[in-house]
């Protein structure tokens, strides 16, 4: 028993001792795995990537609510110092944020910058890449006033297949929504108009044509009319709910 008693102190003293090897395993040389990082020194483009764009554009930038990014005719026509701007000030009229700290968002410069840079690695490079409609409307390719009539005449044939002839909806679903119109901007528009929903099977602005021989694609002066028409279908939208309340 009495060897019991002057063992038992020793024990302790051991068991604290390895308590605290345990504890402190990681205070001299912290590994990386186990050292937990402020998220402005971040820098890895995946985790950046899952933490602040795939609830919007989808995991690995593919098939969510919003075009994809991982998309090479969208990589090929949009210019980085475009893509920089978008995440660093988000885009009026849209669901998509500023994501820069001096915009009130999470995100430094350097990390934007690595975001930008994760996301042109995903372009495989697209043929011919100079014929490409601009991301980017040209002030010069818009018709003053719109041409409305040409507009409509372009979307029946290269959208109405799937959206109705009118916007009304077929088996694309319908584009003539207020609530659609109301969230989407003229830019985005266009750029969906140029690039399709390829993660939706939705065509581009050239897939038409290369299954219609009636149908050439289309040029940044027509996708310009086609936005044009839907931008007066947003207008109207907004406008009809005004001009009743102005009549009771």
């Amino acid at each position: 028993m009495n060897n019991v008693i002057r063992t038992f102190p020793t024990v302790i003293v051991a068991v604290v001792a390895l308590a605290s090897a345990v504890v402190c395993a990681g205070c001299g040389r912290p590994s990386a795995r186990g050292t937990a990082l402020r998220p402005s020194q971040v820098h890895d483009f995946a985790q950046l990537f899952q933490q602040n764009c795939v609830g919007c554009h989808g995991a690995e930038g593919k098939l969510g609510p919003a075009p994809p990014l991982n998309d090479s005719l969208f990589l090929t026509i949009a210019p980085p110092n475009e893509l920089r701007r978008v995440i660093n000030e988000g885009r009026h009229g849209t669901m998509m944020p500023a994501f820069a700290r001096e915009q009130g968002g999470p995100l430094t410069p350097l990390q934007v910058e690595v975001l930008v840079e994760g996301m042109l690695r995903w372009n495989r490079v697209v043929p011919d890449a100079a014929a490409l409609p601009t991301y980017l409307a040209l002030p010069e390719q818009y018709p003053a006033p719109p041409d409305h009539a040409a507009g409509e005449k372009l979307f029946a044939a290269h959208c109405g297949e799937c959206h109705g002839v009118r916007g009304e909806g077929g088996s694309g679903g319908a584009l003539r929504v207020p609530a659609f119109l109301a969230l989407v901007s003229d830019q985005a528009l266009r750029r969906i108009v140029i690039t399709g929903r390829p993660d939706l099977g939705m065509p581009n602005y050239c897939d038409r044509a290369r299954n219609d021989g009636d149908l050439q694609p289309l040029t940044s002066g027509e996708i310009n009319a086609i936005v044009a028409l839907l931008a007066r279908w947003r207008e109207e939208a907004q406008t009809a709910p005004a001009a009743a309340q102005a009549m009771r």
